[in-house]
């Protein structure tokens, strides 16, 4: 599988635009590709899909995380160059018109290896992929508690990497079996999980391609 990150706070690549928010596109075999949130902008978004060769109408599925503008402003924009993609939304983000939407309520497998953990706190849901090496686990923003996120990804195997914004997340201990940790976005604390994790942990930001 890959991910290519779309839209971050930072940039890892000097000729893509950083903005306050988070998009990444999850390519996997046999699977419909799937944008998972879509940040903030969506000049800034397409922008950088351009610079990194990704037709937006090559997309099969939205993913979005939660309601909040800096992962769903680029979600008009995106869907006035793609009328097709599917898109699945937790109970809580309400707005979309005339257009079909998947609400996802519970922990649910949206393809034989995709899932997500269902709406938590009643604010968010996060993506999981299921692999050989283990479970990727992708998180817009990790605003309900990460332990209870960890737990529900839990449910379909054994973890093996995290990727996306954390917030102020600091129980660091609940990363101590996983192999990859990739912070972005909203994510406080970076310089202590890769203090504590330095050969598992990689830098996020735009253009940043993690492959598994």
């Amino acid at each position: 599988m890959k991910i290519t990150i779309i839209y971050d706070n930072t940039a890892f690549r000097k000729d893509l635009q950083a903005d306050w928010g988070f998009a990444a596109l999850v390519e996997i075999e046999n699977t419909p590709k799937i944008l998972f949130d879509t940040g903030g902008n969506g000049r800034i978004l397409l922008g950088n899909m351009e610079k990194l060769g990704i037709d937006p109408g090559s997309i099969d599925e939205v993913f979005i995380s939660h309601s909040h503008f800096d992962h769903t402003g680029g979600l008009s924009d995106f869907l006035n160059v793609n009328k097709r993609a599917k898109i699945y939304i937790p109970p809580s983000f309400h707005g979309l018109k005339n257009r079909e939407v998947i609400i996802i309520e519970k922990p649910t497998k949206i393809h034989e290896n995709v899932f997500s953990t269902g709406e938590l706190d009643g604010i968010e849901q996060s993506m999981g992929v299921i692999t050989d090496k283990g479970i990727v686990l992708i998180v817009g923003c990790s605003h309900p508690y990460m332990g209870h996120i960890l737990d529900k990804a839990k449910q379909f195997g054994k973890l093996y990497a995290i990727i996306g914004g954390m917030h102020g997340f600091s129980e660091f201990e609940l990363f101590k079996d996983l192999e990859l940790i990739c912070p972005t976005h909203c994510t406080q604390n970076k310089a202590e999980l890769k203090k504590l994790y330095p050969q598992r942990y990689i830098e996020g930001g735009a253009g940043r391609v993690v492959e598994i």
